[in-house]
């Protein structure tokens, strides 16, 4: 089976995540994704994260329903900060069955070579990118293990919902209504 993997803070998930893995699960050559919770990005400051076990009951809450979409905690049984290609070997090892690929944004694409051992990743892994505003041309766009998808653009952002929420406005329809009950639930994000 062809998994696609899309890492990720989800702090919190929403639909423009959703979007991504509904696209890549369905309109790609990939069977299924797996949304990884990653607890800490290297190459992001810790900053206003949550506790890690709500963001990642917050993924299972959005995609309960889903067939080919799965919440996947490998990264929280692993050395931090997790790097992708440590992700990737462990996920080979324990799952010899299953062919994984990577689900990353343009302007990840553009980073790339700033990843641990981006040149073993192009190697061995298929990547499929998302659009991102402003990064129509990223390096390695044409590299043969990269292939750049028509999944529709979405200008929405984590970082905007935390706001959003912080101020107390209305964020229905931009978060799945199980996320939004548990986000009020436990007053997340109530303080930016």
């Amino acid at each position: 089976m062809k998994i696609g993997l899309l890492f990720g803070s989800f702090n919190p998930i929403h639909i423009g995540h959703l979007i991504i893995a509904n696209y890549m699960a369905n309109h790609t050559d990939l069977d299924k994704v797996w949304l990884v919770v990653s607890p800490q990005n290297p190459l992001k400051k810790y900053g206003d994260l949550i506790n890690t076990y709500d963001r990642l009951e917050m993924a299972k809450l959005a995609t309960d329903n889903s067939k080919n979409i799965k919440v996947s905690d490998v990264e929280l049984r692993l050395p931090q900060p997790s790097y992708t290609i440590d992700t990737l070997a462990h996920l080979k090892e324990k799952h010899p069955e299953h062919e994984f690929a990577i689900i990353m944004g343009s302007d990840n694409l553009g980073t790339l070579h700033k990843w641990k051992n981006y040149k073993l990743i192009l190697r061995d892994y298929k990547i499929y990118v998302y659009p991102r505003p402003g990064y129509e041309n990223a390096e390695f766009a044409s590299h043969p293990s990269v292939t750049i998808t028509m999944t529709p653009l979405m200008e929405l952002s984590a970082s905007f919902i935390r706001k959003s929420l912080a101020e107390k406005k209305n964020v229905q329809y931009f978060v799945p209504d199980q996320v939004l009950e548990f986000i009020e639930s436990k007053n997340l994000y109530a303080n930016g």
